[in-house]
């Protein structure tokens, strides 16, 4: 009876050991990225067909372009998503990331109200955003160093300005985009939006949403989207295997098909160009 007891007890032991050796070993792979692949729902939708091909479990923290550069300069993170070209390849060349690799890009568009207050709708985005500086019509900026952020002021000083941060008319959120779309709409004000989280927006509007596309289609408003593993020589735990194992999966076949195939209200949020 006794012998039976000591070697259930070393069994029930045993099975424990291998159980937490096997929690040991899971596979997890942190990314920070930006509020749009989240908001849009992409990554909910990309995350399990990932998980099924490399037996990696994805998590990931989704805050503005510069947040998610931060953390990944600051070890917290082993891979990033995200939006802002020069911002990237600065944060290459300083030594923080390495492997940065295109994967998928959208747009930047000019929404606000069907009034259009500042008669802005189909012009050039440079005389775009002279004719909101001018009219003083109310625009809301994320003004959180994301990646639409990034662009947003780009656009200010190519059209000849300051960022008008100090005007009455130009308020800064500090939010997320699908936030600050609902701000612009509460408030009747333009905004600047990725297409993708633009498209997200209109369908939680159920497709009528208040605020209308006004200006779109220069060439200066093309949206990429890169992977960069974190370099393990500034993050020696960085897991740079897993990294690059969801940089390589982004770019086959079956993640760039499932890009292009995420649609919402029948428009794609999103179009696949890894190379």
């Amino acid at each position: 009876m006794k012998k039976g007891i000591v070697a259930g007890f070393i069994a029930c032991l045993l099975m424990g050991m291998f159980s937490n050796a096997s929690l040991g070993a899971e596979k997890v792979l942190m990314m920070a990225t930006t509020t749009s692949t989240d908001n849009t729902g992409l990554l909910d939708y990309l995350a399990p067909a990932f998980t099924k091909a490399t037996s990696i479990d994805l998590r990931w923290t989704a805050v503005g372009t510069g947040k998610a550069l931060k953390m990944g300069e600051n070890c917290d993170v082993d891979v990033l998503l995200v939006h802002a070209p020069a911002a990237e390849k600065k944060f290459v060349d300083a030594g923080f990331g390495t492997k940065r690799r295109e994967l998928m890009y959208n747009d930047f568009v000019i929404i606000g109200p069907a009034s259009d207050p500042a008669g802005i709708k189909g012009l050039p985005i440079g005389k775009a955003m002279t004719g909101i500086q001018k009219s003083k019509a109310l625009f809301v900026s994320r003004g959180d160093n994301s990646g639409t952020n990034k662009k947003e002021i780009l656009l200010w000083k190519n059209a000849g300005m300051a960022v008008p941060d100090k005007d009455l008319w130009y308020i800064q959120t500090g939010q997320g985009m699908l936030a600050t779309i609902q701000i612009a709409e509460q408030r009747k004000g333009y905004t600047m939006t990725d297409r993708g989280t633009y498209i997200k927006y209109s369908h939680n509007s159920g497709g009528k949403p208040a605020l209308k596309v006004i200006v779109e289609g220069d060439p200066i408003l093309l949206n990429q989207y890169s992977a960069i593993a974190i370099n393990t020589g500034n993050c020696p735990k960085a897991k740079f295997d897993l990294a690059m194992a969801f940089s390589d999966w982004m770019a086959g076949s079956e993640a760039q098909q499932m890009i292009k195939d995420f649609r919402l209200l029948g428009q794609q949020l999103f179009t696949p160009n890894a190379k």
